[in-house]
């Protein structure tokens, strides 16, 4: 009973002896071995599996290049990044590697998206650098999207010449095209290219009832009656951008009409291109109508003129809302701007002379009750009438943009008190600018 007892009682003594270290610790590596695989596997099953609605949305973040790079990681990706939502919106960067820093689009990428996704594009803008070459391409892409129906299309040249330099016939067949085959065109930029009357006749022809925006600034072969051909068949139009030569009195009455929706946006740039050039003189009458149509319409008019040329302006009232001056402008000029506009928003003043104008930004003050923004730039102004002006406006300045040099030190207040003067009346800490902000 004892050796039967003692085999007993070693039998229990050998089972409850746990197994040797070694063993457990490669079964210990084997299971973390095992834990990485599987999530390994999980993770690319995890990103493989993304839906194509987020996937989308990444790609869309991606710049061109990079994108292509992605279509290559699986099949997944690659069906993404071939999904039409992804090639509404494009934009075309054409450079020559001479003449430009920026990097332009692949010719071979370029090839595949008229190929693939000609019939996809939507939202459509190119950009060029200045040399020739790259405004032809812009044209002869433009001339392969016979299957597309775009609603935008901007041609932007990041530097003159560019489009001006393309044979006018090229352009124009190529911008015939669009406007053609695009029956929905809502938004058209085509400032400082060669576009003419008879290719405007062609868009109206086919997109009058869904233009709603078109800048054209700088576009020489376009004549007054071009642009109102445009607008009297453009019933929709809401924001028009073009040159002085191109406003006329009968322009902002068809724009005034009761058939034409309220205008938004007008945006007028009056250049001269000779010292002496000869300008109309716009009608109060006119404005008066465009007012009383679109009460709440933005006039927004830059002005690149010699001092002598400002005669037909601002001796009447104009609804002015954003007036800028990009040469230097006479005090008497400014005087009449503070007597007749009275709807100004914002001024920017880059230059006048050594002459102070602290009757002129008193008078503006005064007459000006919507002015919320003002900058300054080679001018001269008294500390003691500065600091009236900003007085009478009071904290409706949410901009004031004065270079240190514009102020003059008098009696009253010196640079270094200014500052604590303004900032009582404008509610908020302000000092000058050491250099233009506008």
């Amino acid at each position: 009973m004892k050796r039967i007892k003692g085999v007993e009682e070693g039998s229990n003594s050998s089972s409850s002896k746990s197994p040797p270290e070694p063993c457990k610790k490669v079964r210990k590596q084997t299971s973390d071995e095992l834990e990485a695989v599987v999530a390994s596997e999980s993770t690319e099953s995890d990103w493989a599996r993304l839906p194509q609605e987020l996937l989308l949305h990444i790609f869309q973040y991606l710049p061109l290049l990079d994108r292509a790079y992605a279509s290559q990681v699986c099949r997944t990706w690659n069906q993404a990044f071939h999904m039409p939502e992804l090639w509404r919106c494009f934009e075309f960067e054409l450079n020559q590697p001479a003449s430009s820093y920026l990097k332009a689009t692949h010719p071979d990428l370029i090839k595949q998206i008229i190929k693939r996704h000609s019939n996809h594009l939507q939202y459509v803008s190119f950009k060029v650098d200045s040399s020739t070459e790259s405004a032809e391409a812009a044209c002869d892409i433009l001339s392969q999207l016979v299957n597309c129906s775009l609603k935008t299309l901007g041609l932007i040249s990041t530097a003159r010449p560019s489009f001006m330099e393309v044979p006018k016939s090229h352009f124009i067949s190529a911008l015939t095209v669009v406007f053609v085959n695009s029956k929905s065109l809502s938004s058209l930029k085509i400032d400082d290219t060669p576009v003419d009357d008879p290719s405007l006749k062609v868009l109206v022809a086919n997109n009058s009832d869904t233009l709603k925006l078109l800048k054209m600034s700088s576009c020489p072969h376009v004549s007054p009656a071009g642009i109102l051909c445009v607008a009297d068949q453009c019933h929709g139009l809401r924001e028009l951008a073009l040159n002085y030569h191109l406003l006329s009195d009968e322009l902002l009455l068809a724009l005034s009409s009761e058939k034409h929706v309220h205008l938004e946006h007008l945006r007028i740039d009056v250049v001269s291109e000779n010292p002496g050039q000869h300008f109309h003189t716009i009608k109060k009458s006119s404005w008066d109508a465009m007012v009383r149509h679109s009460p709440k319409f933005n006039l927004v008019m830059y002005f690149f003129l010699y001092e002598d040329e400002f005669g037909p302006f601002f001796n009447e009232e104009v609804p002015v809302t954003h007036l800028y001056f990009g040469r230097s402008v006479s005090k008497e000029v400014l005087g009449r701007v503070g007597l007749h506009c009275p709807r100004l928003v914002e001024l920017v003043v880059c230059a006048n002379g050594l002459r102070p104008l602290d009757e002129e930004l008193i008078r503006i003050a005064k007459h000006c009750t919507q002015l919320s923004a003002i900058g300054l730039g080679e001018c001269e102004v008294s500390c003691s009438a500065f600091v009236e002006f900003v007085k009478m406006c009071g904290r409706r300045l949410s901009q004031l943009s004065i270079m240190e040099e514009v102020l003059i030190p008098d009696h009253k207040y010196s640079l270094d008190e200014i500052h604590w003067e303004v900032s009582k009346h404008l509610g908020r800490v302000w000092f000058p600018d050491m250099m233009p902000t506008w």
